[in-house]
């Protein structure tokens, strides 16, 4: 789910062609949907779930697969979650971020939004680990096709290129991204063409296009019905990236894209496979690369593989991205953040991300040993998200646009319906192998929740023992203590209470410096704050000043850069004349009331773990001053 975005991006892509848009599009938001009809009807008729290779069965999975692509993607997605925006950021947590808004005086109905967020992005997680595994896999079993007895080679192959592909993380994509857009073309093109050569042998499968054969499919297998949908949704992994990409191109270019060439393209291709197993239910072992002629096999591999490490890339930037903007949210612990590129803001590396990405990965793979396999374990984790994504957005239709209801709940209860029966029909894959997803979702849950509730019990206890500022300064006028030069700047979570550090600087050097200013950063449920309403600054008297920094939920948090706005008379902030003092608090875990235990300890070793504030935040390395306090839970 790709996240190479940027403001300085965007500028320049709204100056650019359409066309150019279009293709750009296609190359960073299409690759995971775009790959899947590498394994969807494979699986569907693998034998799993016993649907018959016949005229009823194909002309059935085609209607469902047409059907669903056209509900869940082109209507719910194109034409309606699109336009949920958050200042034209799209995914879970700008998702989430707006329905917060939009619950704002119900607690209990902002906490459930809340949560629902916070299981959307922890099953995306998951989801980020299978999406490479099976894409990969799927396109490297064609060679078992084209060459005897190499079958044993899948594994390895498989891992190498995917092992290469976090590799390279570190250095940036933006040299390789730019051919993204042009092979996916390609690739979608190839789809089309592929589809029509299988059309054109078997056209009586275009009536798959009548929902009818969709509705008889149910009415001849009603136990395997609803069941069968945990296959077909393997035809909709990747939506969710419609909706994260919106801050990169916008919705026009991406909503073009699908209905100019990936929905053709993806249509096409899954009638040309029926038409294939209309004429040889033996293929059914491999349809999509049997669809091809012989001779266009070993090409068909390698532009597979191409297609797939690009619907992998997108999914890893995807998860740096949303890991940034849950940082910034506050749902989890800071990481070092590394920009690979000094041009487009939303190209960031985050290594802790990236290696986990890549062992689980690699686990999968080892584990799972075959696409088949993996598809067996998919799903539960991209209903999930689609699910809690049509939940958030109700509320946004509902409370912030005030949509009638008499309009709005018919079409949402539908939304909510489609996607609970695909997330019921995955739900007996958690058995099956689908564990790994949920486990790692869960994880993350508990990790996010134990995080924004351990610094909510952090700052309630050093508020506890806080002294109020108009009381320490009135003190400070009393008995003034020795001043020197310069502008003391203490971080802190309270603008109205005195900073720990400015305690414990003040009890140990028994000196203020001339400017002493209190600054703390907060962040908006917004992606981006407009320089003008970046500063808010009061002055106390005798040297004291509040600053109250506003950033978003996509900003780059560089306070010395945004301290520079701030041209008030009274305050320097030149950088030979600024210190800067820091807080590290260490966390006991103790009897008093707040969290489990358990928790009280996994937070504490989450805090002394975290990225502190001096790489964060941008702050001069030789400029800052660290004091330590300890805080019982």
């Amino acid at each position: 789910m790709g996240h190479a975005s940027s403001q300085a991006a965007g500028a320049e892509h709204s100056a650019a062609k359409p066309l150019s848009m279009l293709v750009a599009a296609v190359g960073v938001v299409y690759g995971d949907i775009g790959t899947s009809p590498l394994y969807t009807l494979k699986e569907v008729f693998s034998g799993a779930y016993g649907v018959p290779v016949n005229h009823d069965g194909v002309l059935g999975i085609l209607s469902l697969i047409f059907w669903s692509l056209i509900w869940v993607v082109s209507l719910k997605y194109m034409m309606f979650v699109l336009r949920a925006d958050n200042q034209g950021e799209g995914g879970i947590m700008a998702l989430t971020a707006l329905a917060r808004r939009a619950a704002a005086g119900r607690a209990r109905l902002r906490t459930f939004l809340v949560i629902c967020g916070l299981i959307g992005a922890a099953l995306f997680y998951g989801d980020s680990m299978i999406t490479p595994a099976i894409s990969v896999l799927s396109a490297i079993e064609g060679l078992g096709l084209a060459f005897e007895g190499i079958d044993h080679w899948v594994v390895p192959l498989s891992v190498v290129v995917l092992v290469a592909l976090f590799l390279i993380q570190r250095h940036g994509t933006a040299r390789i991204g730019i051919l993204f857009g042009p092979i996916m073309v390609t690739w979608f093109l190839v789809l089309g063409a592929l589809g029509v050569y299988g059309i054109s042998q078997h056209p009586e499968v275009l009536q798959a296009v009548n929902p009818a054969w969709a509705v008889h499919f149910f009415v001849v297998h009603p136990g395997m019905g609803v069941a069968i949908l945990g296959a077909v949704v393997l035809a909709l992994t990747g939506a969710e990236a419609l909706y994260a990409d919106m801050g990169h191109f916008g919705r026009k270019p991406i909503a073009r894209a699908w209905f100019i060439l990936v929905l053709p393209g993806l249509m096409l291709n899954y009638f040309g496979q029926g038409a294939l197993l209309l004429g040889d239910p033996e293929a059914a072992r491999n349809p999509f690369y049997l669809l091809a002629p012989s001779w266009a096999l070993l090409p068909l591999v390698g532009l597979s593989t191409l297609a797939t490490v690009i619907a992998s890339q997108a999914v890893i930037s995807g998860a740096f991205s949303l890991t940034r903007q849950a940082i910034q949210l506050g749902y989890i612990p800071r990481m070092y953040i590394q920009h690979t590129s000094s041009a487009e803001q939303g190209q960031i590396y985050i290594g802790a991300v990236n290696w986990s990405l890549m062992i689980g990965v690699v686990l999968l793979v080892l584990g799972f040993e075959s696409s088949g396999a993996l598809a067996s374990a998919y799903g539960v984790a991209v209903t999930g998200t689609m699910l809690m994504t049509t939940i958030l957005v109700s509320a946004v239709v509902l409370l912030l646009w005030k949509w009638p209801p008499l309009l709005a709940v018919p079409l949402l209860f539908g939304f909510l319906l489609v996607d609970g029966l695909y997330f019921a029909a995955n739900v007996p894959k958690i058995i099956q192998g689908g564990a790994f997803p949920v486990i790692a979702g869960i994880a993350l849950f508990v990790l996010m929740t134990t995080w924004k509730r351990g610094k909510q019990l952090l700052v309630d206890r050093l508020d506890e023992g806080a002294l109020p500022l108009p009381i320490f300064i009135s003190s400070i006028r009393v008995q003034p203590p020795h001043r020197v030069q310069g502008t003391a700047v203490f971080l802190t979570a309270r603008s109205d209470a005195v900073p720990h550090a400015l305690l414990h600087n003040l009890l140990h050097n028994q000196v203020l410096h001339e400017q002493v200013v209190l600054l703390t950063v907060v962040y908006e449920d917004i992606p981006r704050v407009p320089p003008q309403r970046r500063f808010e600054v009061d002055a106390y008297g005798e040297g004291f000043f509040r600053v109250i920094l506003h950033f978003g939920f996509t900003d780059e948090p560089d306070v010395p850069q945004a301290l520079k706005l701030c041209h008030l008379d009274d305050l320097d902030f030149s950088p030979m004349r600024t210190t800067y003092f820091l807080s590290r608090e260490t966390v006991i875990a103790s009897k008093l009331e707040g969290m489990a235990r358990w928790r009280e300890s996994l937070f504490a070793f989450m805090l002394k773990n975290a990225n502190g504030n001096l790489r964060f935040f941008n702050l001069p390395l030789n400029r800052v001053i660290e004091l330590g306090t300890q805080v019982e839970m």
